[in-house]
């Protein structure tokens, strides 16, 4: 078996390593605008075209529907500066570095078993970012919002920053923002300014544009917006996912999405444009549980990292529902350069697989392993959570996604869990002693993935650590 996971992994590297575009023949025609929406901290099951039975999100249902929805969508990290490095790079986490916000020792010292790997907190200059590429074909480049992997995206590719720094959420969603370079009227609220000047910056290009929206929201601190809030206090509540606060920030983000639908509609310029809308990662647990998935941002667990995705482009996509076929944020990249006919400079290697085949030419894409990696440690935030324990959303470990299977590897004990999301989406019931060789074999592409990427997995031990007691009855 082990041959035959080597042989396996050897060939599916060896693809997407020497990944390129492909020229379509289409070099006449204008080159379509581009537009990811990567809302913060949305949950999979959240936009109300997700069967979400409180949130409301009627731009956003109405997006979806004109387009590609992928139920079984997954960030490349569960918590937001790595998600948006290995968006932006196409790479997995250990390639550019960045494992999480901040220190990589998150949480109190007793309680961390190993020394963890050493964090990098902004993007690297010599990785090939989206805008940068882009930009050098002849894209406009816009960032909106929350940028978080540099002191401003004007270092990384993009023409026109609208809001951008390093700050992972404001202070305040009302002006004065404080910790943002944005200025506003007192009072007015940051979604709606990010939105108003990015439809500004757009108004007058007369080349293709790529935009990154990234509003600040949903991300905490949960403040509502008051006129809406009594209609989501009268709504029939359900447990747990019923938070009329927060799911006034979520209406407030659809509606700023739809003054920009009905922009580039009013300039005819939807019909030649490609929507990508996605989240950084799953939802805050105590803000809005995640069920049936468990646990939440943070974690890797399936709420942590299954994210609300679909993309949209008139005319040249159709209207339809992805189910069985697990993808990636780092599909986003490659997806790009093949549809807006960009050739792959030699020397980008890409870790994702361009979706156009689905998109366009209504093919299978072939099944393939997905992987995480997550050498640090991340402390949880309140005890009432569904993580492996209540101290931390994560403990430094590694995860692999095969078809319906899903392990999950831990250092500091060398534990496994094994989990068939067919039968058990929200993993409660782990399969390792009843399936040795099923979590072997998974177990194995593990290990031949970590090794040949160079994953730093930590095992110096901390001194500082004191083991639990173990009270007994």
């Amino acid at each position: 078996m082990r041959i035959k996971i080597v042989i396996f992994v050897n060939i599916f590297f060896g693809l997407v390593g020497c990944q390129t575009s492909q020229p379509s023949n289409t070099s006449t025609q204008t080159k379509p605008n581009i537009i990811i929406i990567n809302i913060d901290d949305m949950g999979w099951g959240e936009p109300s075209y997700m069967d979400g039975d409180f949130y409301e999100t009627p731009t956003i249902d109405a997006l979806s529907k004109q387009g590609t929805i992928f139920t079984n969508a997954y960030a490349a990290a569960a918590n937001c500066a790595p998600s948006r490095a290995s968006l932006m790079t196409g790479k997995w986490t250990q390639r550019h570095g960045i494992f999480t916000v901040g220190s990589s020792e998150r949480g109190k010292s007793k309680d961390r078993k190993l020394i963890p790997t050493v964090n990098k907190t902004n993007i690297s200059e010599e990785f090939l970012l989206i805008p940068e590429l882009l930009k050098k074909n002849g894209y406009h480049t816009i960032h909106a919002g929350k940028w978080h992997l540099s002191d401003n995206p004007l270092q990384n590719g993009f023409d026109t920053n609208i809001g951008g720094s390093y700050a992972g959420h404001p202070s305040s969603y009302y002006a004065p923002y404080k910790n943002l370079d944005i200025t506003a009227p007192k009072g007015e609220r940051l979604t709606g300014v990010i939105m108003d000047r990015l439809i500004d910056s757009i108004e007058n290009k007369d080349k293709p544009f790529f935009v990154n929206y990234a509003p600040y929201a949903v991300h905490t601190p949960i403040q509502p917006i008051d006129s809406l809030l009594e209609k989501y206090q009268n709504k029939e509540k359900i447990e747990g996912r019923s938070n009329p606060k927060y799911a006034t920030m979520i209406e407030d983000v659809d509606t700023n999405i739809g003054k920009l639908i009905s922009f580039l509609k009013q300039t005819d310029r939807l019909k030649n444009t490609i929507i990508i809308f996605t989240s950084d990662n799953g939802g805050l647990f105590y803000v809005s549980n995640q069920h049936p998935l468990r646990s939440g941002k943070g974690s890797y667990y399936e709420g942590g990292i299954r994210v609300p995705f679909f993309i949209i482009w008139e005319g040249k996509i159709d209207r339809s529902k992805v189910d069985k076929t697990p993808i990636s944020h780092l599909d986003i990249y490659p997806t790009l350069l093949e549809i807006a006919d960009i050739d792959s400079p030699g020397n980008l290697r890409l870790d994702g697989k361009s979706l156009h085949p689905i998109l366009l030419k209504k093919e299978v894409l072939e099944t393939r392993p997905l992987f995480w990696h997550f050498p640090v440690y991340l402390q949880a935030i309140t005890k009432e959570n569904e993580n492996r324990d209540p101290k931390f959303r994560t403990r430094p470990g590694s995860v692999v996604q095969y078809g319906k299977w899903k392990l999950h590897h831990y250092f500091e004990d060398n534990a496994l869990e094994l989990y068939n999301l067919e039968d058990d989406l929200g993993e409660r019931n782990n399969l390792v002693k009843a399936m040795p060789e099923k979590a072997e074999e998974l177990f194995g592409l593990l290990e031949i993935w970590r090794a040949d990427t160079n994953a730093p997995t930590p095992h110096e031990i901390n001194e500082a650590y004191q083991e639990p007691t173990i009270k007994r009855s």
